[in-house]
């Protein structure tokens, strides 16, 4: 019998924890294609904090690291700078990222630390049960703020991709979703695009991936695709922000 399709070898066989409808699965597999495309996985370490994805160092293929809450980039850095032949990769998402590691990230783009990071912003905590994120839209819902996100209290939501494209020591900035099929195709590229400025030795690379939290926003699956597509992609909008050539 042919085979059409098969799963990556960059990702184990092991059945993910993740609630249904969830796209941190889909992530996974552009993450596991990328590093097996670039001939990586034998050579590639990566570092999962505490958030949703703190079990990646079941699913990926390589050698993974865990880090405290937010202490990702701060322990990618140590890896990468005893080891510096081999590719180090975090993968944070935003209330990890965007809240308690924010010093950890921006510091390691102003060091322009030869390190990738994949940035996955669904707008809210999500395993430790649904609390207002630095992400969190205004008017969103969460369990710590039932009335919706407001300005007066809580100020707007944080857009990191803009922020830390400000930073010389980033090189490469991209924000992406997985909304859809060519949305997927699109940020398998800047995944491969961003892990190419590491191997090139130019610097700090970060893509963030707009996802989805169906169980925490409340919503069927289906109905959480087109909460993002009508509420965060304006908000966040899509593209990228620095393309790994301002040396060149």
């Amino acid at each position: 019998m042919t085979v059409v399709y098969e799963r990556s070898h960059g990702l184990t066989d092991a059945k993910t924890h993740y609630c249904p409808g969830c796209t941190h699965g889909i992530i996974h597999k552009l993450v596991a294609e990328a590093l097996v495309e670039l001939d990586l996985v034998d050579k590639a370490i990566g570092v999962a904090p505490v958030g949703c994805s703190v079990l990646a160092y079941l699913y990926y293929n390589c050698d993974m690291h865990e880090a405290a809450h937010g202490r990702a980039p701060a322990v990618a850095t140590g890896i990468k700078r005893v080891l510096p032949d081999n590719f180090v990769f975090t993968y944070q998402g935003d209330g990890d990222l965007a809240s308690i590691g924010t010093a950890e990230i921006v510091q390691a783009a102003h060091r322009g630390e030869h390190i990738s990071t994949i940035f996955v912003n669904n707008a809210i905590y999500g395993m430790t049960g649904g609390q207002m994120a630095p992400t969190t839209l205004i008017g969103q819902k969460t369990t710590t703020s039932p009335g919706g996100r407001s300005v007066e209290h809580s100020g707007r939501p944080i857009r990191m991709s803009e922020m830390l494209a400000t930073i010389d020591g980033a090189k490469y900035v991209e924000r992406v979703s997985v909304d859809t099929p060519a949305n997927i195709r699109k940020a398998k590229k800047a995944i491969i695009n961003c892990f190419k400025v590491q191997m090139e030795g130019k610097g700090f690379g970060i893509v963030e991936v707009l996802s989805t939290c169906p169980t925490n926003w409340g919503l069927h699956p289906n109905d959480a695709i087109k909460w993002l597509q009508e509420n965060m992609m304006p908000y966040y909008p899509l593209g990228v922000f620095r393309d790994g050539k301002d040396d060149e």
